[in-house]
């Protein structure tokens, strides 16, 4: 038997996006009653939806190409799926308070805490609660988030990806920018906007499958993002 936990948002008309990202509209673009040609009918069942919003929506993985100008033409589709099919732990850091960074030192304590061994090829995900906290409220922006440092530490480990609750990876003005592009340098990826990180703590090791769409020239992608705990 296999346990998988959902790790995405929902995609919804109006949700919170970044700042600079585009608002999410989702309209219906076709009705049965249209196909069928049902005229003056009290309801009306959508049979295709149209959406409209960035690669950079929900939860989601940036691409390479996303974190800095030297990085061009290392667009999602061309990134190896083995990036997005690993294995992944879950570490806690749901002491952290708003825009809070997360240095080097208090990762390996929180390996040490949970026993856990960040391995090559890794997803690392990191639990501050904030989502929980904080969504579609006055302080969804403002949540923790890595250091430089830190970034650079995990990528110092050959990991493919790490991933937060918030909807950046860094604390925007301080790590954020630098972050995304140490990414990029070192050539691994992050996740954005996940959701119940709670119920991974304490479990140990775990697939992660966050696969993106196969956007060309893509600079991220919209994923369902799973936890796969095996032999439950």
């Amino acid at each position: 038997m296999h346990e998988i936990i959902d790790l995405s948002q929902e995609i919804f008309t109006g949700m919170p996006v970044h700042k600079v990202l585009p608002e999410v509209k989702i309209s219906m673009h076709s009705s049965h009653e249209k196909w069928e040609g049902i005229a003056n009918s009290t309801t009306v069942s959508p049979s295709v939806n149209k959406l409209e919003l960035s690669e950079h929506t929900g939860t989601h993985v940036d691409a390479l190409n996303h974190m800095a100008r030297q990085n061009r033409g290392q667009s999602i589709d061309t990134m190896p799926l083995t990036m997005f099919y690993t294995e992944g732990i879950c570490l806690n850091f749901s002491n952290k308070g708003l825009r809070e960074l997360i240095e080097p030192h208090e990762i390996e304590e929180a390996c040490n805490n949970a026993e856990l061994e960040i391995k090559k090829g890794d997803t690392v995900l990191l639990y501050t609660d904030h989502y929980r906290k904080a969504f579609a409220g006055e302080d969804w922006r403002n949540g923790p988030g890595l250091s430089a440092d830190a970034a650079r530490w995990l990528g110092s480990k050959g990991i493919s990806a790490f991933g937060v609750e918030t909807m950046a990876p860094g604390v925007s003005g301080i790590s954020n920018k630098e972050v995304h592009r140490i990414c990029g340098e070192l050539g691994f990826t992050h996740y954005e906007n996940l959701i119940n990180l709670h119920l991974l703590i304490g479990r140990g090791r775990f697939r992660f499958i966050g696969l993106p769409l196969k956007i060309r020239g893509g600079t991220g992608s919209p994923v369902r993002a799973i936890a796969v705990f095996e032999n439950q």
